[in-house]
C-alpha cells in the first residue's frame, strides 16, 4: 500500500498573485449558480455582466453587486479583463471573432455544436492568439484534484478500470436551450465525463456509444452507454440515465476507479437532488483483498461552485507566467470534443446484427 495520508491530498488550484477583471458574456442560470459565487468567494474582481437581453444582465448584476455592461463595444473595451464566455456553443465563434487579440478566454463547455465548430475555435483562438480555455471545471473540483493527486503518488497503483454511473433524475425544464437541440446527453453532459477521463487516461482509441431519448420527454438523448477503447488490459465504461424518477433510494451519480493495488470511489453528490444537490464524497483504499481498508477524503468544497474557482484560476496565472500548462486549453478541449463526435458517429451506426436461429 503507498502510504498517504487524507487529509494531505491536493484538493484546490493555487490563486493568481494578482487577480485581473473578469468580464462576463452571458446571464444565464450557471452564471447565477457557479461562476458568481465561486469567484465571490475567490475574491476575483467582476468588472461586468453583458448579455443580448440587457435587463436579464441588469438584474443578474444588481443581485450581485457587480456593473450591467450595455454594449457588446462597452464590454470587449474593458482593459487586461479576463473574458468569461457563458454562451451557448452555438454563440462561441461569434462572440470570440469581437474580443481583442491577445485576450485571455474562458469557453463555457461544449467547445462548440460539434467537431467542426470546435475546430474553427481552435482555429480563430491560435489566429488572434487567445491563451483560451474550455470551462471543464469537472477537472478542478476538489475530489478529482485529490483523487488525481492520489494517482499521482501511486496510492491505487497504475488504473486498469474506470466506470461511470448514473442512474438518477434530471430537471431537464431547466435548460430551455436543449430543447430542438440534435445532440443533447453526450454534447452537454456527459462530455464533462469524457473529458475527466482523458485527463486521467489519455485519450482513447475508439468508442463504441449507444444514446437515446425517453417517453418522458421530448429532448433528443438522455440516456447513454459507452465504452471506450484503450487498447491493453484497461477498461472504461459509462452508464447514464437521467430519467430514473422512482425516489432517491436507488438512484446513483459515482465514478469508480480501480488501479493495480487500490481503488477509489467518487459520489458526484451534486447531481442527486439537482440543482440543491448533496455532498459530494471521496473514498480511496490502497490495499486489496476482503480486508481492505477504505478510508473518506474529508472535501473542502463542491464540485459547484468551488471547481470554477480552479478552472479561472489557472487561466488567470497561466496569462501571468505563474503556471506553465493550461489544463483545458482549446488545444487540449479539442480532443475531448473529437471523442464526443466519435461517440456520435459510433451511435448513428447500424449494430452488429445478432444472427437468428437456424
Amino acid at each position: 500500500m503507498a502510504d498517504f495520508e487524507p487529509s494531505s491530498l491536493i484538493q484546490t488550484w493555487p490563486k493568481p498573485a494578482a487577480p485581473r477583471p473578469i468580464v462576463i458574456i452571458g446571464a444565464g442560470g450557471i452564471v447565477n449558480d457557479a461562476h458568481l459565487p465561486a469567484y465571490a468567494m475567490a475574491g476575483f474582481p467582476v468588472a461586468g455582466i453583458y448579455d443580448r437581453d440587457v435587463g436579464k444582465a441588469r438584474a443578474l448584476a444588481e443581485r450581485w453587486g457587480v456593473p450591467a455592461l450595455r454594449t457588446v463595444d462597452e464590454t470587449v473595451a474593458v482593459r487586461d479583463a479576463v473574458f468569461d464566455l457563458a454562451t451557448p456553443p452555438a454563440a462561441h465563434v461569434e462572440v470570440l471573432k469581437r474580443i481583442p487579440k491577445g485576450a485571455a478566454v474562458l469557453i463555457q463547455k461544449p467547445m462548440g455544436r460539434d467537431l467542426d465548430e470546435a475546430s474553427a475555435i481552435l482555429a480563430l483562438s491560435r489566429e488572434r492568439g487567445f491563451k483560451a480555455a474550455v470551462n471543464f471545471q469537472l477537472r478542478f473540483s476538489p475530489m478529482m484534484l485529490a483523487l488525481a493527486d492520489a494517482v499521482r503518488r501511486g496510492v491505487v497503483g497504475r488504473l486498469v478500470d474506470v466506470e461511470v454511473h448514473l442512474n438518477l433524475v434530471t430537471p431537464w425544464h431547466l435548460f430551455p436551450f436543449l430543447k430542438g437541440m440534435p445532440r443533447v446527453e453526450i454534447a452537454v453532459h456527459s462530455i464533462h465525463y469524457l473529458d475527466l477521463i482523458r485527463a486521467f487516461l489519455g485519450n482513447p482509441t475508439g468508442v463504441h456509444a449507444r444514446t437515446l431519448g425517453h417517453p418522458s420527454t421530448d429532448l433528443a438523448q438522455t440516456r447513454t452507454s459507452a465504452l471506450l477503447d484503450f487498447g491493453g488490459d484497461t477498461r472504461c465504461t459509462l452508464s447514464i440515465n437521467h430519467n430514473h424518477d422512482f425516489g432517491r433510494r436507488f438512484q446513483d451519480a459515482s465514478f469508480r476507479f480501480e488501479g493495480t493495488d487500490g481503488a477509489a470511489l467518487v459520489k458526484l453528490g451534486l447531481l442527486l437532488n439537482y440543482p440543491e444537490g448533496e455532498p459530494d464524497e471521496l473514498w480511496i483504499t490502497g490495499e486489496r483483498g476482503p480486508q481492505a481498508k477504505w478510508r473518506q477524503v474529508r472535501l473542502s468544497g463542491g464540485w459547484f461552485p468551488h471547481a470554477f474557482i480552479g478552472v479561472m484560476s489557472n487561466l488567470q496565472r497561466f496569462a501571468s507566467g505563474e503556471d506553465e500548462r493550461l489544463v483545458t486549453s482549446v488545444e487540449d478541449a479539442w480532443h475531448t470534443m473529437a471523442l464526443v463526435e466519435a461517440a456520435f458517429e459510433s451511435a448513428a451506426a447500424p449494430a452488429t446484427a445478432v444472427k437468428a436461429a437456424p
